[in-house]
Protein backbone atom coordinates (compact mmCIF):
# COMPACT_ATOMS: atom_id res chain seq x y z
CA UNK A 1 0.00 0.00 0.00
CA UNK A 2 1.18 3.28 -0.88
CA UNK A 3 0.11 6.80 1.07
CA UNK A 4 -0.25 10.38 -1.09
CA UNK A 5 0.42 12.99 0.80
CA UNK A 6 -0.46 16.52 -0.76
CA UNK A 7 2.17 18.76 -0.38
CA UNK A 8 1.86 21.24 -2.75
CA UNK A 9 -0.10 24.38 -1.61
CA UNK A 10 0.93 27.65 -1.20
CA UNK A 11 -0.45 28.81 2.28
CA UNK A 12 -1.66 32.22 1.75
CA UNK A 13 -3.03 33.12 4.94
CA UNK A 14 0.75 32.34 6.20
CA UNK A 15 2.12 35.28 4.61
CA UNK A 16 5.16 36.45 4.37
CA UNK A 17 6.40 32.66 6.35
CA UNK A 18 4.82 31.43 2.67
CA UNK A 19 6.56 33.86 0.38
CA UNK A 20 9.63 31.96 0.13
CA UNK A 21 8.94 28.33 1.17
CA UNK A 22 5.52 25.90 0.68
CA UNK A 23 3.26 25.61 3.70
CA UNK A 24 4.67 21.92 4.22
CA UNK A 25 8.18 23.42 4.97
CA UNK A 26 7.20 25.44 8.01
CA UNK A 27 9.16 24.82 10.76
CA UNK A 28 7.70 23.29 13.62
CA UNK A 29 10.15 22.42 17.00
CA UNK A 30 13.10 22.50 14.36
CA UNK A 31 11.12 20.26 12.02
CA UNK A 32 9.18 20.76 8.60
CA UNK A 33 5.48 20.42 9.09
CA UNK A 34 5.89 17.72 6.36
CA UNK A 35 8.08 15.93 7.78
CA UNK A 36 6.20 14.84 10.84
CA UNK A 37 4.07 13.46 8.24
CA UNK A 38 6.24 11.47 6.40
CA UNK A 39 7.43 9.62 9.73
CA UNK A 40 4.24 9.00 11.20
CA UNK A 41 3.66 7.28 7.57
CA UNK A 42 6.85 5.63 8.19
CA UNK A 43 6.13 4.50 11.74
CA UNK A 44 2.27 3.10 10.38
CA UNK A 45 4.15 0.87 8.26
CA UNK A 46 3.67 2.05 4.93
CA UNK A 47 7.11 2.83 3.59
CA UNK A 48 5.96 3.63 -0.23
CA UNK A 49 5.09 7.49 -0.71
CA UNK A 50 3.64 9.95 -3.26
CA UNK A 51 4.58 13.94 -2.38
CA UNK A 52 2.30 15.82 -4.02
CA UNK A 53 4.15 18.69 -4.72
CA UNK A 54 3.78 22.36 -6.38
CA UNK A 55 4.27 25.68 -4.88
CA UNK A 56 7.78 25.77 -4.22
CA UNK A 57 8.51 22.51 -4.88
CA UNK A 58 12.52 22.64 -4.84
CA UNK A 59 12.45 23.38 -1.01
CA UNK A 60 10.44 20.15 -0.60
CA UNK A 61 12.58 17.86 -3.43
CA UNK A 62 15.74 19.14 -1.64
CA UNK A 63 15.00 18.17 1.77
CA UNK A 64 13.77 14.89 1.28
CA UNK A 65 15.02 13.71 -2.17
CA UNK A 66 14.55 9.97 -2.45
CA UNK A 67 13.14 9.35 1.51
CA UNK A 68 16.22 7.00 1.95
CA UNK A 69 17.31 9.11 5.17
CA UNK A 70 13.73 8.69 6.74
CA UNK A 71 13.46 4.78 6.17
CA UNK A 72 11.32 5.32 2.92
CA UNK A 73 10.92 5.44 -1.00
CA UNK A 74 9.86 8.51 -1.98
CA UNK A 75 8.90 9.43 -5.66
CA UNK A 76 7.03 12.86 -6.85
CA UNK A 77 3.96 14.13 -8.48
CA UNK A 78 3.49 17.55 -9.85
CA UNK A 79 0.36 19.37 -9.26
CA UNK A 80 1.47 22.90 -11.20
CA UNK A 81 -2.03 24.93 -10.87
CA UNK A 82 -3.24 24.25 -7.23
CA UNK A 83 -6.79 23.47 -8.15
CA UNK A 84 -7.78 21.42 -5.00
CA UNK A 85 -7.24 18.22 -2.99
CA UNK A 86 -9.24 16.05 -5.15
CA UNK A 87 -7.59 17.37 -8.59
CA UNK A 88 -3.94 17.12 -6.44
CA UNK A 89 -4.91 13.73 -5.86
CA UNK A 90 -5.53 12.78 -9.40
CA UNK A 91 -2.02 13.64 -10.09
CA UNK A 92 -0.54 10.25 -8.57
CA UNK A 93 -3.04 8.63 -10.60
CA UNK A 94 -0.14 6.39 -12.89
CA UNK A 95 2.21 6.00 -9.36
CA UNK A 96 -0.80 4.00 -7.99
CA UNK A 97 -2.39 0.71 -8.63
CA UNK A 98 -3.60 -0.61 -5.22
CA UNK A 99 -5.65 0.97 -2.71
CA UNK A 100 -3.96 3.73 -0.68
CA UNK A 101 -4.05 5.90 1.81
CA UNK A 102 -3.85 9.78 1.45
CA UNK A 103 -2.69 12.10 4.21
CA UNK A 104 -2.41 16.40 4.16
CA UNK A 105 1.13 17.04 4.07
CA UNK A 106 0.40 20.45 6.37
CA UNK A 107 -1.41 18.35 9.05
CA UNK A 108 -0.26 16.78 12.38
CA UNK A 109 -1.65 13.06 12.59
CA UNK A 110 -0.54 9.76 14.82
CA UNK A 111 0.87 6.86 13.26
CA UNK A 112 -2.28 4.67 15.02
CA UNK A 113 -4.76 6.79 12.72
CA UNK A 114 -3.11 5.94 9.11
CA UNK A 115 -2.79 2.44 10.00
CA UNK A 116 -6.12 2.20 10.88
CA UNK A 117 -7.86 3.78 7.63
CA UNK A 118 -5.03 1.18 5.54
CA UNK A 119 -6.65 -1.74 7.73
CA UNK A 120 -9.91 -0.55 7.27
CA UNK A 121 -9.46 -0.47 3.66
CA UNK A 122 -7.83 -3.70 3.46
CA UNK A 123 -10.70 -5.48 5.19
CA UNK A 124 -13.55 -4.12 2.73
CA UNK A 125 -14.53 -3.03 -0.39
CA UNK A 126 -15.88 0.00 -0.26
CA UNK A 127 -14.42 2.98 -2.49
CA UNK A 128 -13.27 5.29 0.23
CA UNK A 129 -12.41 5.41 4.05
CA UNK A 130 -12.29 8.15 6.01
CA UNK A 131 -11.20 9.12 9.52
CA UNK A 132 -13.77 11.53 11.51
CA UNK A 133 -13.26 12.78 15.86
CA UNK A 134 -15.40 15.43 17.34
CA UNK A 135 -14.02 18.91 17.41
CA UNK A 136 -14.61 22.01 19.66
CA UNK A 137 -14.59 23.99 16.77
CA UNK A 138 -16.22 21.85 14.23
CA UNK A 139 -17.17 25.61 12.25
CA UNK A 140 -13.74 25.02 10.88
CA UNK A 141 -13.88 21.54 9.48
CA UNK A 142 -16.07 19.65 7.02
CA UNK A 143 -18.63 18.04 9.00
CA UNK A 144 -19.78 14.40 8.79
CA UNK A 145 -23.14 13.14 9.50
CA UNK A 146 -23.09 9.20 10.34
CA UNK A 147 -25.41 6.26 10.55
CA UNK A 148 -23.33 3.78 12.18
CA UNK A 149 -20.09 3.46 10.65
CA UNK A 150 -20.91 4.64 7.26
CA UNK A 151 -20.69 8.38 5.99
CA UNK A 152 -24.87 9.72 4.91
CA UNK A 153 -23.55 13.72 4.39
CA UNK A 154 -20.79 16.15 4.79
CA UNK A 155 -21.42 19.77 5.25
CA UNK A 156 -18.67 21.99 4.81
CA UNK A 157 -18.35 23.42 8.08
CA UNK A 158 -20.37 23.98 11.59
CA UNK A 159 -21.65 20.81 13.66
CA UNK A 160 -20.31 17.42 15.33
CA UNK A 161 -18.00 15.34 13.83
CA UNK A 162 -15.33 16.45 11.68
CA UNK A 163 -13.52 15.02 8.39
CA UNK A 164 -9.80 14.88 10.62
CA UNK A 165 -8.30 14.44 7.08
CA UNK A 166 -6.95 10.87 6.76
CA UNK A 167 -8.33 9.53 4.24
CA UNK A 168 -8.34 5.47 1.99
CA UNK A 169 -8.90 5.26 -1.35
CA UNK A 170 -9.26 2.24 -4.16
CA UNK A 171 -7.80 2.66 -7.32
CA UNK A 172 -11.11 3.60 -9.01
CA UNK A 173 -11.67 6.47 -6.74
CA UNK A 174 -10.01 8.30 -9.67
CA UNK A 175 -12.66 7.82 -12.21
CA UNK A 176 -15.00 9.22 -9.54
CA UNK A 177 -12.51 12.21 -9.23
CA UNK A 178 -12.61 12.83 -13.24
CA UNK A 179 -16.49 12.34 -13.14
CA UNK A 180 -16.68 15.24 -9.74
CA UNK A 181 -17.25 19.31 -11.16
CA UNK A 182 -14.80 21.30 -10.08
CA UNK A 183 -16.81 24.68 -7.96
CA UNK A 184 -16.88 27.80 -9.86
CA UNK A 185 -13.41 28.67 -8.72
CA UNK A 186 -12.01 25.82 -10.88
CA UNK A 187 -10.95 23.70 -7.73
CA UNK A 188 -11.76 20.10 -7.03
CA UNK A 189 -11.79 19.17 -3.39
CA UNK A 190 -11.73 15.81 -2.06
CA UNK A 191 -14.76 16.04 -0.36
CA UNK A 192 -16.44 16.75 -3.42
CA UNK A 193 -15.91 13.09 -4.41
CA UNK A 194 -16.59 11.81 -1.18
CA UNK A 195 -20.19 13.62 -1.46
CA UNK A 196 -20.38 11.52 -4.89
CA UNK A 197 -19.65 8.28 -3.31
CA UNK A 198 -21.70 8.60 0.15
CA UNK A 199 -25.43 7.87 -2.34
CA UNK A 200 -23.89 4.38 -3.28
CA UNK A 201 -22.54 3.93 0.26
CA UNK A 202 -19.23 3.56 -0.68
CA UNK A 203 -17.41 5.54 2.04
CA UNK A 204 -16.84 4.02 5.74
CA UNK A 205 -15.49 6.05 8.65
CA UNK A 206 -13.28 5.20 11.13
CA UNK A 207 -12.79 6.69 14.37
CA UNK A 208 -9.89 9.16 15.60
CA UNK A 209 -8.98 10.26 18.79
CA UNK A 210 -5.34 10.64 18.26
CA UNK A 211 -3.30 14.25 17.54
CA UNK A 212 -5.12 16.02 15.13
CA UNK A 213 -3.55 19.85 14.44
CA UNK A 214 -3.13 22.09 11.54
CA UNK A 215 -1.65 25.60 10.83
CA UNK A 216 -3.73 27.40 8.89
CA UNK A 217 -2.61 31.05 10.53
CA UNK A 218 0.46 32.64 11.68
CA UNK A 219 -0.36 32.54 14.97
CA UNK A 220 -1.19 28.81 14.60
CA UNK A 221 2.77 28.70 14.49
CA UNK A 222 3.79 29.10 17.89
CA UNK A 223 0.30 27.23 19.04
CA UNK A 224 1.15 23.95 17.37
CA UNK A 225 4.90 24.59 17.82
CA UNK A 226 4.06 24.55 21.92
CA UNK A 227 1.71 21.34 21.43
CA UNK A 228 4.66 19.45 19.73
CA UNK A 229 6.85 20.17 22.24
CA UNK A 230 4.54 19.52 25.24
CA UNK A 231 4.75 16.19 23.68
CA UNK A 232 8.16 15.86 22.82
CA UNK A 233 9.88 17.22 25.16
CA UNK A 234 11.77 19.35 22.73
CA UNK A 235 15.66 19.05 22.63
CA UNK A 236 19.14 21.78 23.17
CA UNK A 237 21.86 21.31 20.81
CA UNK A 238 22.98 24.81 21.45
CA UNK A 239 25.46 26.52 23.58
CA UNK A 240 24.51 28.59 26.90
CA UNK A 241 26.55 31.36 28.01
CA UNK A 242 26.74 32.07 31.88
CA UNK A 243 23.42 32.53 33.70
CA UNK A 244 21.03 31.71 30.62
CA UNK A 245 18.00 30.09 31.43
CA UNK A 246 16.22 27.49 28.73
CA UNK A 247 13.10 25.82 30.21
CA UNK A 248 12.01 22.23 29.46
CA UNK A 249 9.94 21.77 26.46
CA UNK A 250 11.59 23.80 24.06
CA UNK A 251 13.57 23.75 21.02
CA UNK A 252 17.13 25.21 20.55
CA UNK A 253 18.71 24.17 17.06
CA UNK A 254 22.24 23.20 15.84
CA UNK A 255 25.06 26.08 16.62
CA UNK A 256 22.66 28.45 18.39
CA UNK A 257 23.71 30.22 20.91
CA UNK A 258 21.59 31.49 24.10
CA UNK A 259 23.58 34.49 25.65
CA UNK A 260 24.40 35.54 28.87
CA UNK A 261 21.22 35.68 31.42
CA UNK A 262 19.20 35.54 28.11
CA UNK A 263 15.95 33.53 29.10
CA UNK A 264 14.62 31.19 26.78
CA UNK A 265 11.09 30.04 28.18
CA UNK A 266 8.77 26.81 27.39
CA UNK A 267 7.11 26.26 24.43
CA UNK A 268 9.81 28.76 22.06
CA UNK A 269 11.78 27.16 19.45
CA UNK A 270 15.08 28.84 18.41
CA UNK A 271 16.28 26.94 14.97
CA UNK A 272 20.12 26.31 14.21
CA UNK A 273 22.44 28.87 13.93
CA UNK A 274 20.34 31.30 16.07
CA UNK A 275 22.12 34.20 17.87
CA UNK A 276 19.85 35.12 21.20
CA UNK A 277 21.66 37.76 23.03
CA UNK A 278 22.14 38.87 26.53
CA UNK A 279 19.42 39.20 28.90
CA UNK A 280 17.27 38.49 26.19
CA UNK A 281 13.53 37.53 27.17
CA UNK A 282 11.67 34.61 24.69
CA UNK A 283 8.68 33.40 25.36
CA UNK A 284 6.18 31.28 23.45
CA UNK A 285 8.01 32.22 20.25
CA UNK A 286 10.00 30.39 17.16
CA UNK A 287 12.91 32.02 15.90
CA UNK A 288 14.12 30.38 12.34
CA UNK A 289 17.35 29.46 11.54
CA UNK A 290 20.46 32.01 10.93
CA UNK A 291 18.14 34.33 12.65
CA UNK A 292 19.29 37.26 15.43
CA UNK A 293 17.69 38.71 18.72
CA UNK A 294 19.77 41.00 19.98
CA UNK A 295 20.47 41.93 23.61
CA UNK A 296 17.77 42.42 26.08
CA UNK A 297 14.80 42.26 23.26
CA UNK A 298 11.69 41.10 24.70
CA UNK A 299 9.55 38.83 22.58
CA UNK A 300 6.25 36.97 23.19
CA UNK A 301 3.40 34.99 21.11
CA UNK A 302 6.35 35.84 17.57
CA UNK A 303 7.47 34.19 14.79
CA UNK A 304 10.97 35.51 13.43
CA UNK A 305 11.75 34.14 10.04
CA UNK A 306 15.00 32.97 8.46
CA UNK A 307 17.80 35.33 8.68
CA UNK A 308 15.92 38.10 10.29
CA UNK A 309 17.68 40.77 12.68
CA UNK A 310 15.60 41.42 15.63
CA UNK A 311 18.23 44.32 17.25
CA UNK A 312 18.69 45.34 21.05
CA UNK A 313 16.02 45.99 23.08
CA UNK A 314 13.10 45.55 20.80
CA UNK A 315 10.08 44.75 22.41
CA UNK A 316 6.93 42.89 21.19
CA UNK A 317 4.30 42.06 23.79
CA UNK A 318 2.01 39.44 23.19
CA UNK A 319 -1.56 39.06 22.08
CA UNK A 320 -4.31 39.15 22.11
CA UNK A 321 -4.63 40.96 19.07
CA UNK A 322 -7.01 41.44 15.94
CA UNK A 323 -6.08 40.24 12.47
CA UNK A 324 -7.72 40.67 9.25
CA UNK A 325 -6.09 37.68 7.01
CA UNK A 326 -7.57 37.61 3.52
CA UNK A 327 -11.03 39.81 4.43
CA UNK A 328 -11.89 37.51 7.51
CA UNK A 329 -11.56 39.51 10.74
CA UNK A 330 -10.22 37.61 13.90
CA UNK A 331 -10.49 38.95 17.34
CA UNK A 332 -8.36 38.15 20.15
CA UNK A 333 -5.76 36.29 18.42
CA UNK A 334 -2.99 35.00 20.65
CA UNK A 335 -0.56 36.96 18.01
CA UNK A 336 2.56 39.38 18.80
CA UNK A 337 4.53 39.81 15.98
CA UNK A 338 5.99 37.95 12.62
CA UNK A 339 8.93 39.27 10.77
CA UNK A 340 9.47 38.00 7.49
CA UNK A 341 12.67 36.45 5.89
CA UNK A 342 15.74 38.88 6.36
CA UNK A 343 13.41 41.53 7.88
CA UNK A 344 15.21 43.90 10.22
CA UNK A 345 13.78 45.54 13.88
CA UNK A 346 16.26 48.09 14.80
CA UNK A 347 17.26 49.00 18.29
CA UNK A 348 14.39 49.94 20.32
CA UNK A 349 11.73 49.55 18.28
CA UNK A 350 8.41 48.37 19.55
CA UNK A 351 5.97 46.32 17.83
CA UNK A 352 2.37 46.31 18.79
CA UNK A 353 0.40 42.76 19.17
CA UNK A 354 -0.34 41.55 15.38
CA UNK A 355 1.90 43.68 13.65
CA UNK A 356 3.44 41.22 10.45
CA UNK A 357 6.73 42.97 9.28
CA UNK A 358 7.07 41.60 5.50
CA UNK A 359 10.39 40.02 3.86
CA UNK A 360 13.28 42.87 3.83
CA UNK A 361 11.43 45.40 5.08
CA UNK A 362 13.32 47.27 8.06
CA UNK A 363 12.06 49.51 11.30
CA UNK A 364 14.09 51.78 12.42
CA UNK A 365 15.54 52.10 15.75
CA UNK A 366 13.05 53.48 18.19
CA UNK A 367 10.04 53.43 15.81
CA UNK A 368 6.44 52.38 16.97
CA UNK A 369 4.93 49.55 14.55
CA UNK A 370 1.55 48.71 14.60
CA UNK A 371 -0.39 46.79 11.25
CA UNK A 372 1.51 45.66 8.47
CA UNK A 373 4.97 46.49 6.87
CA UNK A 374 5.10 45.76 3.05
CA UNK A 375 7.71 43.73 2.12
CA UNK A 376 11.26 45.81 1.26
CA UNK A 377 9.70 49.16 2.74
CA UNK A 378 11.22 50.65 5.36
CA UNK A 379 9.52 52.49 8.44
CA UNK A 380 11.50 55.44 10.36
CA UNK A 381 10.35 56.74 13.76
CA UNK A 382 7.90 59.65 13.71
Amino acid sequence: MKAVILAAGEGRRLKPLTNRRPKPMLSVAGKPLLEYVVEATRDAGITDIVLVVGYRRDRIQTHFGDGDDWGVSIEYAVQDNQLGTGHAVLQAADRVDDPFVVLNGDQLVDADGIAAVAESLGSGDDRAVMTVARSSAPQRYGVVHLEGERAVDIEEKPTEVFNAGIYGFAPSVFDAIRATDADADGELAITDVLQRLIPDDEVRTVRYRGTWTDVTHLWDVTRVTGEVLDRTGGRDEGVRESGASVADATHVGRDSRVGANATVRRGTSLGDNVTVGANAVLTNSVVLADATVGDGAVLEDSVVAENAHVGANVTVAGGPADVVVEGQYHEAVPLGAVVGDNARVEGGATLAPGTVVGDDATVAAGAVVRGTVPPGTEVRRG
